[in-house]
């Protein structure tokens, strides 16, 4: 029998472009013999669907069914193309579990906390994986740069706590360069993590579940000539990705190790994207911060990482689908 897939994509925060562009990739790549396809899109003005006459349909949110030409349409599963909040943070996994609907990405619990950096990496270094020593900083509670400097060692990374494609990001070399960071990731959000700079080489690793199977996609290394790979260098061509990385046996084993890891000790579901920096010197990686609803555009590495694994995408999205009915 033919599934129901709710593509849920938008979203309430600044990453709503990308999320339609991910939506964009999936939905071309989604096997129309075995699921019928309903793109929603959540955005500010409310829950919608268009339908094939451009006409926008909303979305019943007792049982998020929608009516279209007369029929009730209820869905089988929820495939969330939504980065960001309501799709990234638990709050829609929240309201899907309550009205038991199944869905590809996370549960409420693990969304939640890996939205947040600080709590995703002090409950990765309880669980064994290394992390950069950091601050949480909040809003109401200020603290000077001072402060943070008799703590932490340049270089350092400013960044939002809970916010994602390095929006609000800034990388701060020189004392005076601070407070000009903090102030601009506490544009984005109202918690914001600040993190000692780790020198190495920099990977991403796509990781999901076939069957009971914990498998970890071909590992990418991302080089820019950015300052660090910001928005421009994620989504605008200004960095250079490598899939698979080019890397020996060790270090491949010692990434894929902690990857498995962290998607373990996390109880994640779905795909995720878990980014690291490998210090070479030390022979170790460091778990940077984990995405629970990963780009799916054509700029982003997880369709590299399934291509480069031999996987075609409509494969890997019904495995995806399969793996959360």
């Amino acid at each position: 029998m033919i599934k129901k897939i709710a593509l849920v994509t938008g979203g309430l925060s600044g990453e709503a472009l990308i999320s339609y562009k991910s939506a964009i990739t999936v939905g071309n790549n989604l096997d129309r013999t075995k699921y019928d396809v309903y793109k929603i899109d959540i955005n500010p003005t409310g829950w919608w669907y268009e339908n094939e006459l451009g006409e926008k349909l909303s979305v019943n949110r007792d049982d998020f069914s929608i009516k279209n030409k007369g029929q009730i349409i209820k869905f089988d599963v929820i495939l969330l193309c939504i980065h960001g909040t309501p799709g990234e943070d638990g709050k829609l996994q929240g309201y899907f579990d309550m009205i038991g609907l199944p869905y590809t990405s996370c549960d409420a619990a693990t969304s939640a906390l890996t939205m947040n950096k600080r709590f995703t990496v002090a409950v990765a270094a309880f669980g064994g994986i290394n992390v950069a020593k950091s601050m949480h900083l909040f809003k109401h509670t200020p603290v000077s740069a001072e402060t943070i400097l008799s703590q932490l060692k340049l270089p350092l990374f400013v960044k939002p706590n809970s916010g994602g494609s390095s929006i609000g990001m800034s990388k701060v070399t020189e004392a005076n360069e601070l407070q000009n960071a903090i102030d601009k990731a506490f544009k984005e959000d109202s918690q914001i993590l600040v993190e000692e700079f780790i020198s190495g080489r920099e990977f991403t690793i796509g990781v999901f579940k076939q069957g009971s199977t914990i498998t970890v996609l071909p590992i990418t290394e991302i080089t820019t000539n950015n300052e660090f790979f910001d928005f421009e260098a994620k989504y605008q061509g200004k960095s250079e990705e490598v899939t698979p990385a080019n890397i020996d046996a060790v270090i491949q084993k010692n990434l894929s190790d902690a990857a498995k890891h962290v998607y373990e000790i996390l109880n994640c579901r779905g795909v995720v994207r878990i980014d690291f920096i490998y210090d070479t010197a030390q022979q170790k990686p460091f778990m940077l911060e984990v995405n629970t609803v990963p780009g799916q555009s054509e700029a982003s590495v997880i369709p590299q990482q399934v291509k480069a694994m031999g996987m075609s995408l409509t494969d890997f999205y019904s495995a995806v689908i399969e793996q959360a009915l």
